[in-house]
């Protein structure tokens, strides 16, 4: 199979979808391999080092779309790229479709078939192909938000983990998951004093466990919540329905309980956002001000770390794009019920309920068009 990488053009992403090591795997299994020149350079990989993988170096993104038979990206494909997609062409990339109605009414229209990252699920339960990103940007949220909260950047100017006579800082964590136990980890490393809400008395419980006693751990409900934010000097929000537009957690309403300067980070927002006042924003201009509380929306967090992410990512994905070059989509995808779900549309159908639901979009089984 022609597998084409080209480079990332969403703002400040530097990530890559495919490293060097992970195109020479594709090679190795007799697959062809073309690389956008300059595609790895954010995340550290020259050109030369795909090339003495046995990748081929193409000059533009148009050469990659246009030859490829599968696309292995990092992000969603931007307006002019979706133009480049086709139909029969297999899109290896996270989406988050059920946040944005016009990337999947275009996506659609192009016919290609798109596997997400983010619904692929594992034989041990999670999505293993969104966990890795998913500690990076939990471990991310913490320093993002310590920086924030500078009063210089318009925070209240707490420091995370005080001094001797100074209160630390106070971070709630809305949700126990990868996200929040990444954050969480990060944040009592920084003497930070954190408490983390969930739904599950069991994974409070286990967090309790691992953390031992280093950490709050509480149910989630509307009263607890209000009762901790006029003491919260940070907001994470880490929660997560895989495949389905995130749950707003903090209403406009809740920022008026919150002391100025405080922050809100919003790792979900490429799902919509825990917050109802979240919208993205980039590495570039990360922050915004609503009613005195500052906010970091931005959507592509592990970015910023692109050689770590990059290197993580492609840990993850690698074996399953190895399965789908090597047995196509239908064979791969009927023998790993797994990939099946990370199957979000074909042929012009939506195959994931949870973004049709989101988007009023009627869906389709996939496991129907394999049998077609």
């Amino acid at each position: 199979m022609k597998i084409g990488c080209p480079k990332e053009i969403k703002p400040q992403e530097f990530r890559v979808g495919l490293t060097p090591n992970a195109a020479h795997e594709a090679v190795v299994h007799g697959h062809e391999v073309m690389i956008e020149t300059g595609a790895g350079i954010g995340a550290g990989f020259e050109d030369d080092a795909y090339v003495e993988a046995g990748a081929r170096i193409v000059p533009d993104a148009e050469t990659v779309y246009g030859e490829a038979e599968m696309i292995v990206k990092v992000k969603e494909p931007q307006p002019g790229e979706r133009k480049l997609l086709r139909r029969g062409q297999i899109l290896y990339t996270y989406l988050h479709l059920a946040a944005d109605p016009e990337l999947t009414r275009e996506l659609l229209a192009t016919g290609v078939t798109a596997i997400a990252y983010e619904t692929v699920t594992g034989r041990g339960g999670g999505l293993p192909l969104l966990a890795p990103m998913s500690e990076v940007a939990g471990r991310l949220a913490p320093q993002t938000g310590s920086w924030a909260l500078q009063k210089a950047n318009g925070g209240s100017g707490v420091l995370m983990g005080g001094v001797p006579g100074v209160r630390p800082a106070n971070v709630l964590v809305l949700g126990g998951g990868v996200v929040g136990t990444a954050a969480a980890r990060v944040a009592v490393g920084m003497g930070a004093s954190v408490t983390v809400l969930d739904l599950s008395v069991q994974r409070l419980s286990y967090l309790d466990d691992i953390f031992m006693g280093h950490l709050i751990t509480q149910f989630s409900d509307k009263a607890t919540l209000n009762d901790l934010l006029p003491s919260t000097d940070m907001v994470i929000g880490a929660v997560l329905i895989p495949g389905a537009a995130t749950p707003k957690l903090l209403k406009r309403e809740h920022l008026s309980l919150m002391r100025p300067g405080s922050v809100l980070v919003d790792v979900a927002v490429d799902q919509g956002g825990c917050f109802e006042t979240s919208r993205p924003t980039t590495h570039q201009d990360p922050i915004y001000e609503v009613d005195g509380i500052i906010h970091y929306c931005v959507g592509n967090m592990p970015g910023a770390v692109a050689r770590t992410a990059t290197i993580a990512l492609n840990n993850a994905t690698m074996p399953l794009m190895l399965n789908l070059a090597d047995k196509g989509w239908k064979r791969a995808c009927a023998e790993d019920e797994h990939l099946l779900h990370g199957l979000n549309m074909h042929d012009g159908k939506l195959t994931y309920h949870a973004v049709g639901e989101a988007l009023g979009i009627e869906s389709v089984e996939g496991s129907s068009l394999i049998a077609a």
